[in-house]
């Protein structure tokens, strides 16, 4: 009897759990799974709207032939600046979020406003709003033009790396409006860390930044990332990308293979990203 009321509990959670994740389910095969699989194919035809319906003409390769060697300036002549750019503006959101939430985690007079402050982009700021301050030339540094730092670069960097790096000064307050979220993942790890931990390692004479790097920064190494593939996926969204722009044609068969492409371009940034977190934690846990 024990046995079989056993064997019903456990059926039981195994049907709660589905029914749980039965929502979820059903939204990535009708809204992510068939819109993938429909643009793959497409992919391969050449497509026609009519009155009548919509024709297809098989076409194999011919797309991805004209992107990667027919026509490489469609792909290569946009997308090497810009993954130039996110491999800068990576590490910058990152490491920025990081030091703003264990600032925000410090008790002070307003702390709770400032966390407020640092969110509000993410609530406010549209992909149609950032283009705009980007298009307004909004979002710059005043000593950049003061210092005519854009000459330097220019002068002791070839034109491939400073044309990036500018790009990257001269919209610098918007990308860091990009780390709202990430300053909020830093805040809810940053508590799972014990304050019993800093004690302990106060008692025995650490300092402030041998704190930081024995304790804080191992114990926050999951969220680091958790933070780098949500800001590789987020960048690779970003208004000024000039991929997704060339996505939305009416070519759809063109467009579908683009954006495969792109799609696997991305997967393997975050392969990259993945395997450096690989090493990173391989390393730190063999140092300790």
């Amino acid at each position: 009897m024990n046995r079989k009321f056993r064997l019903n509990a456990v059926a039981l959670r195994q049907l709660e759990g589905s029914l749980f994740i039965a929502p979820w389910v059903f939204g990535f095969l009708a809204f992510i799974a068939f819109p993938l699989g429909y643009s793959f194919y497409m992919s391969f035809q050449r497509v026609k709207i009519t009155a009548s319906g919509i024709e297809y003409t098989p076409v194999g390769f011919q797309y991805y032939r004209e992107i990667l060697l027919a026509d490489g300036g469609l792909l290569y002549n946009d997308l090497l600046p810009f993954l130039k750019q996110a491999l800068m503006m990576i590490p910058v959101i990152v490491v920025f979020s990081l030091l703003v939430a264990i600032l925000l985690n410090q008790k002070f007079l307003g702390r709770g406003f400032f966390r407020v402050i640092f969110f509000l982009p993410v609530i406010f700021s549209s992909g149609q709003i950032i283009q705009e301050f980007i298009t307004q030339g909004e979002g710059t540094l005043a000593f950049i033009q003061d210092f005519d730092v854009g000459s330097f670069l220019n002068t002791y960097l070839p034109t491939t790396w400073s044309k990036p790096i500018m790009a990257i000064i001269n919209s610098f307050v918007i990308v860091l409006w990009y780390s709202g979220v990430q300053i909020l993942i830093f805040l809810a790890g940053r508590q799972t860390i014990s304050a019993s931990v800093y004690e302990a390692a106060r008692i025995d004479g650490a300092d402030p930044w041998e704190t930081f790097w024995k304790i804080t920064l191992p114990g926050l190494a999951p969220f680091i990332f958790l933070n780098l593939i949500y800001t590789v996926v987020d960048l690779f969204t970003y208004p000024s990308n000039p991929i997704i722009s060339k996505v939305n044609t009416s070519n759809y068969g063109l467009s579908s293979a683009l954006a495969w492409i792109y799609f696997v371009i991305v997967l393997i940034f975050m392969g990259i990203a993945i395997l450096i977190f690989s090493r990173f934690a391989k390393a730190s846990g063999g140092g300790r």
